[in-house]
């Protein structure tokens, strides 16, 4: 299993994030992203959409760690 974390002090609001993973980032009323779900699986359909997410967002505010 996966987290999924957001820095918000680092998110500048592009929107990115909820654009490649929408069934797991929801852009709140000021455009800003807020998860629908902060862990996903090895197995999960959404894996490649939120590594997608990490990877394209301009500000490095999202991350995805292993959970022990």
């Amino acid at each position: 299993m996966r987290r999924i974390t957001i820095d918000t002090g680092r998110c500048s609001g592009h929107g990115r994030c909820y654009t490649l993973a929408p069934d797991v980032f929801d852009p709140d009323d000021e455009g800003f992203p807020v998860l629908l779900a902060e862990t996903v699986t090895g197995d999960s359909p959404h894996l490649r959409d939120v590594q997608a997410a990490v990877d394209g967002c301009p500000e490095r505010a999202i991350s995805m760690e292993a959970e022990a």
